[in-house]
């Protein structure tokens, strides 16, 4: 599998060039600073940039062309095993170029593939320009800490460095859990173990229970997808370890709840029990369009505060909402406080906010005069 590349322009205007091979393809998604590259029949190649997919001025793709690159990118191995199983997770690096993730898939008879650019570097909190409570968490000793939002809103950048910034602060073994290893962690003054879901451990339960005895300061477990995994998860926070792990939920409450939803009613209580002792924070997040061009985090910022662990306990998240509002002082924050405060500083329009808002009766109005909305280049 060729790692090579060469420079090839892209013309903007033409319609009739003849498709590019994978790498050509990698090479401009990273000139244009393009997030995700998308590959599927009958049409044309497609990259998301500043949160939306613009189409390639080029042909559609047929199915031989689409598997011609599905093929470059994956080894035999891993293409017998897509070609069985239908989809495919794996890491892809390009040398002098960047790493990237890929997935492959199939649809209505054909093949589809999705790459996502992974920086080089593995980014700093300050860089990610995170709040300051970022750090904080992440200097923790112990303790359950989720990072959520919806599919491509940047957890795993995020979550990156904050493991990051535990590496270069303390001398703790990091072990993490991922599918597939997105950013590489290279030992700093801690000892980082990275372990791949289907080429280093079958899956995240089993990954999760033997690194359980490979003497662990820091797990971080890239997605809780089952109930084996959240127990196990949670049960090591419990016990001493801080626990980083991810949700795909699109707010601070409704984490605690899929978390607890997940069981059994008659084990529910003893999970609440268990995940009001554990949890250390809950940081949600989403992107936004900048005015002006560009993507902007937003988040919303729940602790484990007495009051917080009271409502868990008493099965009343439904209250949690209020006590972010009213817990500022400590840390907590909403995400349309947040949004509010992106507004006023004239980074995101009124409207923008209001299509992301869990609570959009709560966005200030005065806001819509803050900005033009951002002109999709």
């Amino acid at each position: 599998m060729s790692e090579g590349t060469k420079t090839i322009e892209v013309p903007e205007q033409r319609d009739d060039q003849a498709c590019l091979s994978v790498h050509d393809l990698l090479k401009v998604m990273v000139s244009r600073r393009a997030s995700d590259l998308h590959l599927k029949v009958g049409s044309p190649p497609g990259m998301r940039i500043d949160g939306t997919i613009r189409p390639m001025q080029m042909p559609t793709m047929e199915p031989s062309e689409v598997e011609e690159m599905i093929r470059d990118v994956l080894t035999e191995e891993q293409f017998e095993r897509f070609a069985r199983e239908g989809d495919l997770d794996c890491a892809y690096s390009v040398r002098g170029l960047s790493r990237f993730r890929v997935n492959t898939f199939k649809q209505r008879g054909t093949m589809g593939m999705v790459v996502r650019r992974i920086p080089r570097q593995v980014p700093t909190i300050e860089e990610l320009g995170l709040p300051p409570i970022f750090k904080h968490v992440a200097g923790m000793s112990r303790g359950l800490v989720l990072v959520t939002g919806p599919t491509g809103c940047g957890k795993s950048t995020t979550l990156a460095a904050m493991v990051n910034e535990v590496n270069c602060t303390r001398p703790v073994h990091i072990v993490t859990m991922e599918d597939p290893i997105e950013f590489v962690h290279e030992d700093k003054l801690a000892y980082v173990t990275q372990r791949e879901i289907g080429s280093d451990t079958a899956d995240f339960a089993s990954a999760l229970r033997r690194a359980l005895r490979q003497d662990p300061d820091v797990l971080m477990v890239g997605e809780m997808r089952d109930l084996e995994t959240i127990a196990l998860a949670v049960t090591a926070a419990a016990t001493g370890h801080l626990v980083f792990a991810t949700l795909h939920t699109t707010s601070a409450v409704q984490s605690i709840d899929r978390i607890i939803d997940v069981f059994p009613p008659a084990q529910q209580n003893q999970i609440r029990m268990q995940v009001a002792g554990a949890l250390q924070a809950v940081l949600s997040q989403t992107l936004l369009p900048r005015i002006g061009g560009g993507l902007v985090a937003a988040h919303e910022i729940l602790l484990g505060i007495d009051s917080v662990r009271s409502l868990i306990r008493e099965a009343k998240t439904h209250q949690m909402h209020n006590i972010i509002q009213t817990a500022s002082r400590e840390g907590l924050r909403t995400l349309e406080a947040n949004l509010n405060e992106l507004i006023h500083k004239k980074v995101i329009t009124y409207e923008t906010a209001l299509v992301k808002a869990n609570y959009p009766q709560q966005l200030d109005r005065t806001g819509r005069a803050a900005g033009r909305p951002a002109m999709v280049r």
